[in-house]
């Protein structure tokens, strides 16, 4: 079953940050997953939320969502984002 890593980002430092994305991109890739979401424009239906950016993951699995989330190669480059930006970053199974 798949599985989604949804992350809420207020970014504080744009400069740095862009190495943030550069070097992510590709340990989502060796662990299976895949962008689906990754910034662009919100539109709010209900409600008052309206998150700075927004990013939707998909692995094949939570148990490879969490390897990658763990994983030498994406610890590092997770630092740069908790210096970079205020996230909050969930998973949840997919149907």
């Amino acid at each position: 079953m798949s599985a989604y890593v949804i992350v809420n980002i207020a970014v504080t430092d744009p400069k740095e940050y862009e190495e943030y994305k550069r070097l992510a991109a590709p340990t989502v890739t060796l662990y299976g997953g895949r962008y689906l979401v990754r910034g662009g424009k919100v539109d709010v239906l209900e409600g008052d939320w309206c998150p700075a950016r927004y990013v939707i993951l998909e692995f094949p699995t939570a148990a490879r969502a969490r390897e990658w989330w763990d994983s030498p190669e994406y610890r590092p480059i997770r630092a740069i984002r908790w210096r970079t930006a205020e996230s909050s970053m969930i998973m949840v199974d997919g149907v």
